[in-house]
C-alpha cells in the first residue's frame, strides 16, 4: 500500500481521515479482516497516532469496527436489518432469529401495564430474548404477556427458564393476532442491557416497542433494544433493502 497525505480541508482531520478510512474499508478490506497497526496507519496516512485513534474511535461508535484488547482492529459486519412499520404480521418466536433465554412472573414497568390494561401490582409472564449475529449480541428484548393471553399456560411443567419462555411463546401463536403497531426511539443502555449487549451504559440504543392485539385488546407487548452502532432500520413489506459495505455492489 502506497501512503496517501491528507490535503488541508476546513473540517477536522480526524474527521476526514474517517472519510478516507470509511473508503479503505469499502474497498480493501473485508468483514473480520483485522488491519493494520496503529502505527502503520498512521504512516500510511500522513497522521499523528492520535489523530488516527480519534477516526478510529468514530468509526468503532458508528459500527463499522471492532477494537478488542489483544486481537486489533476488524472490520465489522454490516448493521442488522430491523423491520419497522411492515404489514407482515406474526408472533414473537414465529422466527428462529431469536433465542429464548428466560421467562419470569414479574410487574411490568408502569409504562408497560399501560399498554396493556392491566393492574398497577398485576404480574404478567416477562419472556427474555436476545438476538445475537454474526457472534455477537445486537438486541435484547422483554416480552409482557398477561395471563390472559396465555390461558392454557398453567397446565405446561417448564416453571422457568428457557423452556418456559418457549412455552409462553408458543401458546401465544393460537391466539388470532388481528394486528400490531411499533415505535421507535433513540435510548442510552441501561447497566442491565450494556451487560446483555456488551456495550457500557449509556451506549446509544434503538428502542423498538410493539404492540400487539388480539381479541379485541391488546395481547402483549415488546420492548426490544438494539444496539445503535450495529442495527438499521428498514420501513416496507418487504424491508429488503441490503447495504453492502462493497463498491461493486449497490444497494437493491
Amino acid at each position: 500500500m502506497g501512503t496517501t497525505q491528507l490535503e488541508s480541508v476546513p473540517e477536522p482531520k480526524y474527521w476526514h481521515l474517517k472519510t478516507v478510512l470509511t473508503e479503505a474499508l469499502d474497498s480493501e478490506f473485508s468483514v473480520g479482516q483485522i488491519l493494520p497497526n496503529e502505527r502503520e496507519l498512521a504512516a500510511r496516512f500522513g497522521v499523528a497516532r492520535a489523530t488516527l485513534r480519534q477516526a478510529l474511535e468514530q468509526l468503532e461508535l458508528e459500527g463499522r469496527l471492532h477494537r478488542r484488547r489483544g486481537v486489533g482492529t476488524t472490520v465489522a459486519p454490516p448493521r442488522v436489518g430491523v423491520a419497522v412499520g411492515s404489514e407482515q404480521h406474526a408472533w414473537p418466536g414465529a422466527d428462529d432469529a431469536w433465542r429464548p433465554v428466560d421467562c419470569t412472573v414479574a410487574v411490568p414497568p408502569g409504562a408497560v401495564a399501560g399498554l396493556l390494561e392491566t393492574g398497577r401490582d398485576e404480574q404478567v409472564q416477562t419472556v427474555r430474548r436476545s438476538r445475537v449475529t454474526h457472534g455477537q449480541p445486537v438486541a435484547a428484548e422483554l416480552l409482557y404477556v398477561p395471563d390472559v393471553s396465555v390461558p392454557d399456560l398453567s397446565a405446561i411443567d417448564a416453571p422457568s427458564g428457557a423452556a418456559r419462555a418457549g412455552a409462553v411463546l408458543r401458546e401465544l401463536q393460537h391466539l388470532h393476532l388481528e394486528g400490531r403497531d411499533q415505535a421507535v426511539e433513540l435510548g442510552s443502555a441501561s447497566a442491565e442491557d450494556a451487560k446483555e449487549l456488551d456495550r457500557l451504559p449509556g451506549a446509544p440504543v434503538l428502542v423498538v416497542t410493539t404492540r400487539y392485539y388480539a381479541e379485541g385488546r391488546t395481547a402483549a407487548v415488546s420492548v426490544a433494544t438494539y444496539r445503535a452502532d450495529t442495527c438499521r432500520l428498514t420501513f416496507g413489506d418487504a424491508g429488503g433493502v441490503e447495504i453492502h459495505h462493497d463498491p461493486e455492489r449497490r444497494a437493491s
